[in-house]
């Protein structure tokens, strides 16, 4: 359609199957390159590294290696362009049946179309101030600029101007014109788009694929991912359950997994019920996208959160003994990061960790926080290799002045069943061991998610934290057995005996005096023989029921500096040892184990 002026008549005659062969075409190329990659990379450079050690072989290996990045490079630009054919041929089937309608109605009315898209409509007998009176017919213009997708025939709005034609079959006319001329149009633009994105898909001179090969790559990807992206998207099962998606992913061509992993990482990436090997490398792909897009932007927010991705990206090219899969990622609210340790889809036991106050996209995270889910899977793999470990940011943890309320745990919640969801979906065993932990706030969202229809879906044991209250009075109330409840509670962490609301007033005195720590000291007062803490419960309690395990006491916050220290060492080994290796027995399924201390 490229290089002439588009006609109702070229749209109608479009056979868009001839776009959808010219893209099995160029996925032959690709396959081709592909193929003739993995033999240079398996065949010929494998043998050549097991068998010859010379300056000769090194010479013939970098041949060889430049060899496979140019079929890697035919490879994607050939696929690129299957994308965009099979895009342009998809979208243009909208406007083609929106023609097609219109044509029909324009032939069972009796109408003249004509070629430059008008329609003329013969006489009739229409209503005057003298009474009913034959009309002449006349010929409509259609216009473009209404949206494609126009009202019922009976709901057309007037003719042009607001003129009158006693006629009926003017209006009738005039929105069949209208909607002929829209179809074109919109044809028009999506030709326009894909054009522009096709025409940046040329190789570039030379037979190396230098830098700036890669970057050209890089930009025609995302032309592609700009025109193609909106046909993809909607095909893409986002309403349906995570069981239902990895049906539509099993029902898919590899080829077609493929073009989702590359065109539209952001949106298979963040998928629950998609297989973990397939977020992870959807995640790669779009984290050099995200960074481009932050790198783009001024202010605080954005440069901290790129520099926890980059930070995040150092650590996944990493060599590590614990395999690191990015299973989300991204920048809205304060960041999103979903990183597992260990397969989550081949372990036997997964555990998927909330993090709570103050957490965020940022350096911390990336030292800090991740390290948590790094020591969780290190210490299950002791008691059970399947084992992987999941830090889940999927959620806006709340900040200081946030944190009193409970509405960002509400929100995290139903995300967080579709994340666990998702896991059980995927998961290769029949009845994998799934463990909800919460950290903090973070087990007040875990609670919350217990509370919902159906509680957390696969969860067979759930750890809390350091936690301020679960929004349950009972561990039988979170869905799992009290039995399957396991609490820390650091009697020297000052967030497990955040004051309740009838305390609140002691410590408010005690902020204004002190501030956090003074709040903590009248809290701590006020709160003596009782166990409720701001968000129910005390979990640490023996009205509460769950099992407590033995955790370090941690320093005192009134006698030490870095007086929260108690409340960040759960996870640690060098720091609580008992503690970790609790919560390594808990995740690996060798509970019986864990050493338990008294209630509070």
């Amino acid at each position: 359609m490229t290089g002439t002026t588009l006609t109702w008549q070229r749209l109608r005659d479009l056979k868009r199957s001839e776009f959808e062969d010219a893209g099995d075409g160029w996925h032959e190329v690709s396959g081709r390159a592909d193929a003739d990659r993995g033999k240079v990379d398996r065949t010929m450079t494998a043998k050549l590294r097991e068998t010859q050690k010379s300056d000769s072989a090194e010479a013939a290996l970098k041949r060889l290696e430049r060899l496979s990045r140019n079929f890697q490079y035919v490879h994607t630009e050939a696929g690129l362009i299957r994308t965009a054919l099979n895009g342009l041929a998809s979208e243009l089937a909208g406007p083609q049946e929106q023609l097609a309608r219109a044509l029909e109605d324009a032939e069972s009315l009796k109408f003249t179309v004509h070629s430059d898209g008008s329609v003329s409509y013969p006489a009739a007998v229409g209503e005057t101030l003298l009474g009913k009176k034959e009309q002449p017919g006349g010929t409509a213009q259609g216009s473009g600029r209404f949206p494609l997708e126009a009202p019922p025939l009976t709901e057309q709005p007037g003719l042009p101007g607001g003129r009158f034609d006693p006629n009926p079959n003017a209006v009738k006319a005039q929105a069949i014109a209208d909607r002929i001329a829209r179809a074109v149009r919109s044809a028009a633009d999506i030709d326009g788009r894909y054009v522009q994105a096709l025409s940046k898909l040329k190789a570039a001179g030379g037979l190396d694929v230098t830098k700036a090969t890669l970057e050209d790559v890089f930009r025609d990807t995302d032309a592609v991912r700009t025109v193609a992206g909106r046909y993809l998207g909607d095909t893409i099962p986002e309403d349906k359950s995570p069981a239902e998606r990895k049906k539509w992913w099993d029902g898919l061509t590899d080829e077609q997994r493929q073009e989702y992993v590359t065109i539209v990482p952001d949106l298979v990436g963040s998928l629950d019920g998609i297989p973990a090997a397939v977020r992870d490398e959807a995640n790669r792909n779009y984290l050099p996208v995200l960074i481009d897009k932050l790198e783009g932007q001024d202010g605080d927010d954005a440069q901290t959160k790129l520099a926890a991705l980059r930070g995040i990206e150092a650590k996944l090219n990493e060599p590590s003994k614990v395999p690191m899969y990015l299973l989300g990622i991204g920048g809205e609210g304060n960041g999103r990061a979903i990183v597992a340790y260990g397969n989550p889809d081949t372990s036997r036991n997964v555990s998927a960790y909330v993090p709570g106050l103050g957490t965020k996209l940022n350096q911390e995270f990336v030292d800090d926080t991740l390290k948590r889910g790094l020591d969780t899977a290190k210490g299950a793999q002791k008691y059970d290799e399947s084992s992987a470990a999941i830090v889940w940011l999927g959620y806006d943890a709340p900040n200081f002045a946030t944190v009193a309320s409970t509405s960002n745990a509400e929100e995290g919640a139903p995300v967080y069943n579709q994340f666990m969801a998702g896991l059980g979906a995927t998961n290769e065993h029949k009845d994998p061991h799934l463990t909800a932990i919460g950290h903090s706030y973070g087990s007040l969202a875990v609670g919350t998610a217990a509370q919902q229809d159906g509680g957390i879906p696969g969860a067979d044991d759930i750890i809390l934290l350091g936690s301020p209250g679960t929004g349950v009075d009972r561990a039988e109330d979170l869905g799992v057995g009290k039995d399957h409840v396991f609490v820390g509670a650091a009697d020297n962490d000052p967030v497990t005996k955040l004051p309740s609301g009838q305390q609140s007033v002691a410590s408010g005195v005690g902020l204004v005096a002190a501030g956090p720590l003074g709040g903590y000291i009248a809290g701590d007062i006020a709160d003596q023989g009782d166990d409720d803490l701001y968000f129910g419960k005390d979990p640490a309690s023996v009205a509460f029921g769950a099992r407590r395990f033995e955790v370090d006491d941690g320093a005192r916050p009134v006698l030490e500096l870095g007086a929260f220290d108690a409340h960040s060492n759960y996870f640690t080994p060098e720091r609580d040892r008992n503690s970790a290796e609790s919560i390594a027995k808990i995740v690996a399924g060798n509970s019986e184990k864990i050493k338990t201390e008294e209630w509070r």
